[in-house]
């Protein structure tokens, strides 16, 4: 049970750490490049503007019917 203890101590330390310096460095937290935006029909990249490789494989999966009504609904939120 001590190990465990310290292991969250330790754990949360680490994550209290890292929040302070998000904190500190007055930085917003922000998305990478890939995931959703690689998927989109957008030629850059909404987070850092770079282009997105046109040949990505995540654009094939996004094909299906239920990915369409996923990009729908993200295009409604937006």
């Amino acid at each position: 049970m001590a190990t465990f203890a310290l292991t969250f101590m330790v754990l949360a330390m680490v994550m209290l750490g890292m929040s302070v310096g998000v904190i500190f460095m007055n930085k917003r937290i922000k998305g990478s490049c890939g995931g959703l935006n690689a998927i989109g029909d957008a030629d850059q990249c909404l987070v850092c503007n770079k282009e997105i490789d046109p040949n990505s494989p995540l654009r094939e999966r996004m094909k299906c019917p239920r990915a369409k009504k996923m990009l729908e609904q993200m295009e409604r939120e937006a």
